[in-house]
């Protein structure tokens, strides 16, 4: 099925003019990453920056994207550039770190997410799905209603439940997500450090507020943390991920995570696990409401969840077009819009040699709209995948989760979660557009709506 001719295309950043000046773009880029960026960069395979700081290095074409993230991993290790603006909340978690403390991590985090914990966590899931529907009930009257504050609410329930065993209306997690909605707004990855090269005792110049909410979080995080150690070691801990994690010695080492790289994780998978489902959620709910027709499919397919009794595991292979829609979404808006590397030395890319140190950007923004990969990129289709182009692209020219071995250890994780709230979300309401707010797309730290995505809904 493709979207009708007379549809409208989904929302889409306007593109800044080709050259613009250092300022300009810095301007811009402060404002929204996406619309700081040319339209050349939709069809170019590779595209030079200078600045009188560094130079980066756009690259789209597969094989590069390959080279960077499959081939050769470890001589393009994370920009310290992007980690400069998230280190107060993240510290060294999992998702700044590079090589053999990185490894040493990823040993000791991703067995709680391989496939049969997925299974332990859907109750979690269905649970906050279920507590969604029941929040969003008294807004159902057909008013506008910004929905991606619902969806940020249920993508974080989701992680107490299945980190900590505690639901969002616990005291602590309410804090904690409270003070993340706080953190965001103070835009952290626009810091000195991401533009400008410092010495390592150079101050970092964080805004007050960034600092203060990363403080207030990490504390909060640390207390649970804690009490979950003493529960361990009295033996009453429940089995969620927080208890795998945190029992799991590294198989080369023997060692396990302290208290506060455990808080660095845990901060991780808030931001990830949270941030990135939520406005996945939020974009998935919007073009449903986009294209009736699609919802209409996917809520007849949530006909197998009408029973008040939870479901098994099983029922999620059976949520094949929710999943479809879910993963065209991640096409059209992945949370994480551009992921930044740095070259460890020269590098020959294209018909440029890349200094040692450059940053290396690789777009999935880019890279799922990009005209001479996708047919019709711009336009919401979930059956593309069942093409032959559809399938050589899911292949070589998609990544909503990176790729390769930093790959994201929740990729399992979420391609449950989204698809199972989505059909619990579309079973109990019918979502419309509110055609004088329409959405449009800006990221800072992931890809949301610049003044949110409104929809109105009502009961089915």
């Amino acid at each position: 099925m493709t979207q009708c001719p007379m549809s409208p295309p989904p929302p889409k950043p306007a593109p800044r003019p080709d050259k613009v000046s250092l300022l300009r773009y810095l301007r811009l880029f402060r404002r929204d990453i996406l619309s700081a960026q040319p339209q050349r960069l939709y069809r170019a395979w590779m595209a030079e920056f200078r600045t009188p700081f560094f130079r980066s290095y756009m690259c789209n074409q597969p094989e590069l994207v390959d080279l960077v993230l499959k081939q050769r991993p470890d001589d393009f290790p994370k920009s310290e550039r992007i980690s400069e603006g998230l280190r107060p909340l993240l510290g060294n978690s999992v998702f700044l770190t590079n090589g053999e403390v990185w490894k040493r991590q990823r040993r000791i985090i991703d067995p709680a997410f391989e496939g049969g914990r997925l299974r332990d966590t859907f109750p979690a899931m269905w649970q906050a799905g279920q507590a969604a529907v029941a929040r969003m009930q008294g807004l159902a009257t057909g008013e506008a209603v910004e929905v991606e504050a619902h969806t940020s609410h249920a993508a974080a329930d989701v992680i107490f439940r299945t980190l900590f065993s505690i639901p969002i209306e616990h005291q602590v997690a309410t804090e904690v997500f409270d003070q993340f909605r706080e953190h965001q707004r103070t835009q952290p990855v626009l810091n000195l450090g991401a533009f400008v090269p410092l010495p390592r005792w150079f101050p970092r110049f964080h805004r007050r507020r960034t600092k203060q909410t990363a403080q207030v979080i990490r504390q909060l995080i640390t207390q649970l943390t804690t009490e979950r150690m003493l529960a361990i070691r009295a033996g009453d801990a429940p089995d969620d991920l927080a208890t795998k994690i945190m029992t799991t010695a590294d198989p080369e080492t023997g060692v396990r995570f302290d208290t506060e790289e455990m808080v660095d994780q845990v901060a991780i998978f808030f931001l990830a696990g949270h941030e990135t489902s939520a406005s996945a959620l939020a974009w998935a709910l919007y073009l449903l409401a986009l294209y009736p027709d699609w919802q209409d499919r996917v809520a007849e397919e949530a006909a197998v969840l009408a029973s008040p009794v939870q479901p098994e595991f099983s029922v999620v292979k059976k949520l094949q077009v929710s999943r479809d829609v879910f993963r065209e979404t991640l096409r059209l808006y992945p949370p994480v819009p551009m992921m930044v590397r740095e070259n460890t030395c020269p590098e020959q890319l294209r018909d440029r040699t890349a200094p040692a140190g450059s940053q290396i950007v690789l777009s999935p923004w880019h890279l799922h709209r990009h005209e001479r990969l996708w047919e019709r990129p711009d336009e919401f289709d979930p059956t593309r995948f069942e093409t032959e182009n559809g399938k050589s692209c899911l292949r070589d020219a998609y990544m909503p989760f990176s790729a390769g071995q930093r790959v994201c250890t929740g990729a399992g994780f979420a391609m449950v979660e989204g698809p199972l709230i989505l059909s619990q979300l579309v079973r109990a309401y019918r979502f419309e557009v509110v055609t004088e707010k329409p959405p449009v797309p800006v990221a800072h730290l992931t890809v949301r709506g610049g003044d949110g995505i409104w929809l109105r809904f009502t009961p089915r």
